[in-house]
């Protein structure tokens, strides 16, 4: 028998209110959009045991993944996933804009109190 997960996903909202993760989630065609919504939830079910193909790090973050969409996402305390920045996969690799849109919002929400 599998116990439920006690982890939380979270949506990073910035000093001004706005929260892009969440706005670019929603903006997906709704196939793309299910297909990470599930992963979330496969995030929440698993927790930090989720890997590959759900899941990846990337420079001390994680990489969630479903069809062409991905989302940053890091673990924080109270076991709770806060995701950082989405984009579309375009390339083999994770662009540096992206990794570093993730890192920057990281360090604010640290900034901030998280």
């Amino acid at each position: 028998m599998r116990s439920k997960s006690s982890w939380t996903v979270e949506f990073y909202v910035d000093a001004r209110g706005k929260c892009s993760a969440r706005e670019f989630l929603d903006e997906l065609p709704p196939a793309e959009r299910a297909k990470l919504l599930r992963s979330l939830d496969l995030l929440v079910e698993f927790g930090p045991r989720l890997g590959l193909p759900h899941a990846r790090p990337v420079q001390g973050m994680w990489e969630l993944r479903g069809g062409s969409g991905r989302l940053f996402y890091v673990a924080h305390a109270s076991q709770r996933f806060i995701v950082l920045h989405g984009y579309r996969k375009k390339s083999r690799k994770a662009p540096l804009k992206e990794v570093e849109t993730a890192k920057r919002r990281w360090s604010d929400f640290i900034k901030d109190g998280g």
